[in-house]
Order: structure tokens, then C-alpha cells, then sequence
């Protein structure tokens, strides 16, 4: 089986709790207004991987406390999205999902999915209502779902919305975590003072 994915990131510590392997897949026919993550719309854009070894690639990551699913939108893919979170979890790694559905959408149907998933963080990004006061997500009417006991809202209320800055070998600039992208654009553009 083959998954298309915008960009997968072994380890960053701003996409959940504790360190985390990430993956954005590729493909969202949301278009929601104001989503920083255009490039991940295309239903041909990308890179098709191997799930497989998507999901070995991610046993061998040391001291990761679990898997970050981002999109686009993963329940676009949701035979790649069950395969990756089953084994997962069968490795004792946490599981959170970001999904422009409504959970209600996922229960009728991707239940099977839901079973492995231990935050859901549900809604689509509605830039009227942009709000960076909770960790992870950016607009108010963006819920999170605890789905199993591993995690629970009095814990998540420690963490803070960070990003980081990652410089990859060919000299590109990749930017992950929440925050006001806009502003931070705006920044990185600015002429440097001498």
C-alpha cells in the first residue's frame, strides 16, 4: 500500500505532548480560508511512500513518546491512516489526529480508526475565529477528544503553542508548531539591519 505524504518530520517536540514523529499527508478538499498548509491540498502533490516502511521508519525512532497525524487531511486516506495507527499503537506509542471533520463524521464512518487514536482534535480551521490561546490548534471552534486515558485536558493545559524552525539539507526553511504564521512570514521577509 502507498501513501502520499506532504512531509514527514522524525522528531519535533511542538506537534502534541513530548517528542514526536509527524506526519502531514497530502490531499484536503477542505480549502478552509485562511489555512496556512495550502501545498497540502493537492491530491497529487507530494511523495508516495512505501506504508510499510512509513511505519518502520518510525519503530526505529529512540525516545519518541508518539505519532502526530496533520494534513491536509488524514481520514482522506484512511486505509494508510488505520495501517500507520494500528502499528503504532501496538508499539505503545500515543496517537493524536488533527481532522477538519466533526467527530460525529468519523464515528459513522471511521470508528475503526478512532480506536487507536488518544487525542482527536476535530474542526476546520475557521480564520474569524483564530485563537492560538489553547496548544495545537488555531481557531476557537477547533475541540479536542480524548479517546482513550493516556492523556487528559488538565495535562495538555501545561503545554504552551511553540514552533520551530527547521533548516533541511537543500537550505529550505520548514516551519512547524502554531503560531501567527502571517506574522511570522511577515518577519523572515523583513530586510536584515546592518
Amino acid at each position: 500500500m502507498k501513501t502520499r505524504i506532504y512531509k514527514i518530520l522524525k522528531h519535533t517536540k511542538v506537534e502534541g505532548p513530548g517528542k514526536r514523529y509527524c506526519i502531514w499527508f497530502q490531499g484536503c478538499s477542505r480549502h478552509c480560508e485562511g489555512c496556512w498548509a495550502k501545498a497540502t491540498w493537492d491530491f497529487n502533490g507530494g511523495t508516495l511512500y512505501d506504508t510499510k516502511e512509513i511505519v518502520n521508519d518510525i519503530l526505529l525512532q529512540k525516545g519518541i513518546e508518539g505519532v502526530t497525524f496533520l494534513g491536509g487531511e488524514p481520514f482522506e486516506q484512511p486505509e494508510s491512516l488505520e495501517y500507520i495507527a494500528k502499528e503504532v499503537k501496538k508499539a505503545g506509542l500515543s496517537i493524536i489526529c488533527f481532522t477538519g471533520n466533526q467527530i460525529e463524521e468519523i464515528e459513522y464512518k471511521y470508528k475503526n480508526i478512532l480506536k487507536y487514536i488518544d487525542i482527536l482534535i476535530d474542526g476546520e480551521y475557521q480564520e474569524n475565529k483564530k485563537n492560538y490561546s489553547r496548544p495545537w490548534v488555531g481557531s476557537s471552534n477547533q475541540k479536542y477528544h480524548f479517546l482513550t486515558n493516556r492523556y487528559n485536558e488538565e495535562e495538555i493545559k501545561k503545554y504552551k503553542n511553540k514552533i520551530e524552525v527547521n533548516i533541511e539539507k537543500n537550505g529550505m526553511i520548514f516551519i512547524n508548531g502554531m503560531g501567527d504564521f502571517e506574522k511570522i512570514s511577515e518577519m523572515l521577509n523583513m530586510p536584515q539591519s546592518h
